[in-house]
């Protein structure tokens, strides 16, 4: 759930921690999305090893005991 809401503030039409990010270091959103495009594949394909992979997200769990 937070590696989605994470995905979520990070990309356009919605993205708060986008446009925050953009304003502070002074630019336009369209080269902030530009520079920032190549990590939104990676943060997806993450998150959805973690989802349909259950035994990822459940292994430190089970090593904790």
């Amino acid at each position: 759930m937070t590696s989605s809401s994470g995905i979520g503030l990070c990309t356009p039409s919605a993205g708060a921690v986008l446009f925050v990010g953009r304003a502070a270091g002074q630019t336009t959103a369209t080269r902030t999305i530009r520079t920032t495009w190549p990590f939104h594949p990676a943060s997806v394909g993450t998150l959805l090893l973690v989802t349909f992979v259950p035994a990822l997200s459940l292994w430190l769990p089970s090593i904790m005991r």
